[in-house]
């Protein structure tokens, strides 16, 4: 056997860069709604139908990547799961700015050719990069504390890769109207100061973040150690992939339903909401470039959890921790429906805040563990059927999850038009009604996701401590004999 190095700092550093990388992309997805919709002036209605079915397509994708991972038994110089990366990383080098091609006085046809092409062709980098990226967590440890560490550390590096864009995109591409005497312009219906979305820099950002994922996909690469055979388990070569078979197998993997429908509540509710937070602080509040602050410091509460992890997991276990989390969602959740009743808005962006921090919190210990939960689940795979499938799971849960990232946005995007939204009228055209329904919708889309990870995590996910002890130990017995 070849020796290895052992488990350490290096690979969790490592991992973490990986998912930064994977992040200077995917952050990008919360502005693609906000540009079409608002600087390239796309309508409601059209931007949702196409926001679905690009999402629908690169879900499809998924799986069909992941078996082709599973299926490939060709020798590579660095493995082929680091092999499938670099590859999807080249591609994201261009492909995140594809989708933010500012031409918003083209026809209605040229924006709908632009989206549709441009979204495919990142997506598809996306998903070579991100499905092996996934998957091989699984394969750097089969320590069940160490996948923890793992896992906590990929949510760093998603943090950080979330926090640059989310915090620095709004200052960039927001600036605030004054007249030609540099006076204010100030909406009637709100009273607030009117905003642009300077689509123009959202183009160059996208090639900037590019190029960072593509370093810290670099660093990655050449620091992480596989330490599981990626061919351990081998499949009937002359085997077919079958969709429905695998679909049909995945259904039967309930800590894998658990967790991924835990994940799909977390999209459907938080990243949904982000297009109508940042419609509602440049309508409401009047100050969209502070929406990426707000959100950080909701969220910075998370990182209370991350030096204790492994304790908290050693002693009580990832299931009942992460459950007892979403309970104090829950609780955030229905706290954020106070704010749009306050009339004093400093009042009511102070209480949101909180209430935002406090869902924070709640979310702090299923952030930490969400990826080992789904390292479990294919260990949970192996234990049930005798085959690994780490792309096959891997690809099924990232399916479900973007599928969720289709249905939510393009549901807000037709809820927000019937709320009375019109991309015809601008920032500066929509009424005090709409703005403040945008609040509401808020409130309602971060109490929706903590229900969806409640059921997910409590009633579905049973992969609880002890069984999780009885699993491991059985598969040792099996590797052993």
């Amino acid at each position: 056997m070849k020796e290895v190095r052992k488990f350490g700092m290096r690979d969790k550093i490592a991992y973490a860069a990986g998912d930064f990388g994977c992040n200077m992309s995917f952050s990008l997805k919360s502005t693609v709604q906000t540009f079409w919709l608002v600087f390239m002036m796309m309508e409601t209605g059209l931007l949702s139908a196409l926001l679905l079915a690009v999402q629908i397509w690169d879900a499809i994708n998924d799986p069909l990547i992941g078996s082709m991972i599973d299926a490939d038994r060709r020798q590579y110089k660095m493995g082929k799961f680091k092999t499938y990366i670099l590859i999807g990383a080249i591609g994201l080098l261009v492909a995140g700015a594809l989708v933010f091609v500012p031409v918003p006085n083209a026809s209605t046809v040229i924006k709908a050719i632009i989206f549709i092409v441009g979204y495919i062709i990142w997506d598809a980098c996306y998903t070579v990069a991100n499905v092996p990226y996934g998957s091989m967590l699984s394969l750097v440890t089969e320590d069940a504390g160490e996948r923890a560490q793992l896992s906590t550390w990929r949510s760093i590096g998603s943090m950080f890769g979330n926090m640059a864009p989310g915090i620095i995109l709004p200052f960039l591409i927001w600036e605030k109207v004054v007249d030609a005497d540099g006076n204010p312009v100030i909406n009637p219906e709100t009273g607030e100061q009117i905003q642009n979305l300077l689509g123009n820099r959202v183009f160059f950002v996208a090639l900037l973040m590019g190029v960072l994922g593509f370093i810290a996909f670099l660093f990655m690469i050449k620091n992480i150690t596989i330490r599981v055979d990626e061919n351990s388990v081998l499949t009937n070569e002359t085997e077919k992939f079958n969709v429905w078979k695998a679909f049909g197998n995945f259904m039967k993997n309930r800590p894998a339903v658990g967790a991924t429908l835990a994940a799909m509540g977390m999209f459907l509710g938080m990243q949904s909401a982000m297009t109508a937070t940042s419609i509602m602080f440049a309508i409401y509040f009047g100050k969209a470039e502070l929406s990426g602050v707000v959100q950080l410091i909701g969220f910075l509460p998370m990182l209370v959890f991350m030096p204790f992890i492994k304790k908290i997991v050693g002693k009580w276990g990832k299931k009942e921790a992460s459950v007892a989390g979403t309970i104090a969602s829950l609780v955030g959740g229905l706290l954020m429906f106070v704010f749009p009743i306050i009339p004093n808005k400093s009042a009511a962006l102070i209480l949101y805040i909180a209430s935002l921090c406090v869902y924070g919190l709640g979310m702090g210990i299923y952030t930490c563990v969400s990826w080992a939960l789904m390292a479990d689940a294919i260990d949970y795979n192996e234990w049930k059927t005798g085959k690994r499938e780490e792309g096959t799971v891997y690809s099924l849960h990232s399916f479900f999850r973007k599928l969720a990232q289709g249905i939510g946005p393009s549901m807000v995007l037709i809820i927000m038009g019937v709320l009375g939204y019109n991309s015809e009228l601008g920032i500066g055209g929509q009424s005090a009604a709409t703005a403040y329904n945008m609040c509401w919708l808020v409130a309602a889309l971060y109490l929706f996701s903590a229900v969806l990870q409640f059921i997910g995590l409590a009633v579905i996910y049973n992969l609880d401590k002890k069984t999780l002890e009885q699993m491991q130990t059985e598969l040792e017995a099996k590797k052993a004999a």
